[in-house]
């Protein structure tokens, strides 16, 4: 597995894979909601990184680097430490302690995110929103 920085012509892949994983993961949120256009929107003012094992892309994952916050990590190759070797990545290239967003239905990646050290310090729930969400950090 390689883990490296997306470079232009990777975009609409990274934007693809996103919203396969989101549209079969986030069932809580109505598919038609989740669209490769959000990323490739935020794509423009984060860093993005993706993880590939030969020609085949594994997971994508974006910093938001003036605030080290990470924005996107998304795996479609569960089980084979992709999330984490995309994690270890982007903690290593930020420039201090990470944080992320997490929606508070998303008990698996919760479950991840404390297993790799990240701890909630905020709780709360976006306007016009019914999902709440937990900041993590670490």
């Amino acid at each position: 597995m390689i883990v490296r920085r997306a470079q232009v012509g990777d975009i609409a892949a990274c934007a693809a894979l996103y919203e396969r994983v989101l549209r079969a993961t986030f069932t809580w949120i109505p598919p038609e909601q989740h669209q490769a256009a959000d990323f490739i929107a935020a794509a423009r003012d984060e860093e993005v990184y993706l993880a590939t094992d030969g020609e085949r892309l594994l997971g994508v994952a974006s910093l938001y680097r003036s605030d080290n916050f990470l924005h996107s990590l998304y795996v479609e190759a569960r089980g084979q430490g992709v999330g984490k070797a995309l994690l270890d990545h982007v903690a290593e290239v930020a420039d201090g302690r990470l944080h992320l967003k997490c929606q508070v239905p998303n008990i698996r990646a919760q479950a991840f995110y404390a297993r790799e050290g990240f701890r909630v310090v905020e709780e709360g729930c976006d306007p016009g929103s019914t999902v709440g969400w937990v900041r993590m950090g670490r």
